[in-house]
């Protein structure tokens, strides 16, 4: 199987979830530094850092699903539960990170299943690649783990 640069994507990948990227913390690292006290606090023009986190998994699911091949005509940009309504008793602070952890690692096992020959392989109804979406998830992730470092620090953690 040819798939140096999918195991590079994936070392990337895990490098921004768990290890020591060339930003700063990691995915978890940040986020396991977050009191759950707080993470339900939603300061003015902003997401709560729970939404925030339960948004990073809903486009983890939606990337697995396109790389499963599972994706509908309309589920892009139409993501199912893409900024969903939390609930404290259900949506805990542990339970986020589980399921975030989990989404994860069930994305690379996934993408370990898979050859180089697909990261050049538009998805279904869009102008981009497999390459583009899973760099596009790690910007992502990283993008939104500094709105929470944003609102840890806004709220003197």
């Amino acid at each position: 199987m040819n798939n140096k640069e999918m195991q590079s994507i994936i070392r990337n990948m895990d490098n921004v979830m768990y290890h020591q990227p060339w930003y700063g913390d990691a995915v978890m690292v940040m986020l396991k530094k977050i009191h759950p006290a707080v993470v339900y606090i939603n300061p003015p023009h902003s997401h709560a850092a729970i939404e925030i986190v339960y948004h990073m998994i809903a486009w983890m699911h939606f990337t697995a699903d396109a790389v499963n091949g599972t994706i509908r005509e309309g589920d892009i940009g139409e993501i199912p539960a893409n900024w969903r309504g939390i609930d404290p008793k259900v949506h805990t602070w542990n339970a986020a990170l589980e399921e975030l952890e989990q989404t994860h690692k069930k994305l690379v096992a996934l993408l370990e299943t898979k050859d180089d020959a697909l990261l050049s392989q538009k998805l279904p109804n869009r102008e981009y690649n497999y390459r583009f979406l899973l760099n596009g998830l790690m910007q992502h992730n990283i993008y939104h783990l500094g709105q929470i470092a944003f609102l840890k620090n806004l709220l003197g953690e």
